[in-house]
């Protein structure tokens, strides 16, 4: 692994621990070179998948850009932060299972919507707004009245 500070090839693990629910493996580094410490994790990855944008256009899936969409949706709320990681952990590896490498980006949006509905309603709200592009306020009541009751908990 390649220091981040001064870019040795020859850093030392000093310590390894399973992370996220036992699916990754979280490893303290050190470089001998610069002193420098940092932190590596290490995931399974079933295969390489590839998102469908609505418009046709294709990219890899990227774990960071999911992971940023959903901790901004849970912003300053009273979610436990393991529990946003075990959250995204069983998201990655649902659409790996699907069978399919490729998947359309919609598909994605909705398992996002469907898991932040069990956890918590505020996130749910948050991550719809930017999902399904709300332009005014209209649309925000509009889609909190759709809310059926006991779908969102809190």
């Amino acid at each position: 692994m390649r220091c981040p500070f001064c870019g040795n090839v020859d850093t030392q693990v000093k310590d390894s621990r399973p992370a996220e629910d036992n699916v990754a493996i979280r490893r303290r580094r050190f470089c001998p070179a610069c002193g420098g410490r940092f932190t590596t994790y290490e995931r399974v990855q079933l295969r390489d998948l590839v998102v469908v944008k609505s418009s046709g256009r294709r990219e890899n899936f990227d774990r960071t850009k999911l992971e940023r969409s959903i901790r901004i949706a849970m912003q300053k709320r009273p979610i436990d932060p393991e529990r946003i990681d075990q959250m995204i952990s069983g998201i990655v590896r649902r659409l790996e299972s699907m069978g399919d490498t490729d998947i359309p980006s919609k598909v994605i949006g909705e398992i996002v919507m469907e898991t932040l509905a069990r956890i918590d309603a505020v996130a749910y709200v948050r991550f719809a707004s930017v999902y399904k592009n709300f332009q005014a306020a209209d649309d925000f009541d509009k889609f909190v009245s759709e809310l059926r009751p006991g779908l969102v908990e809190e």
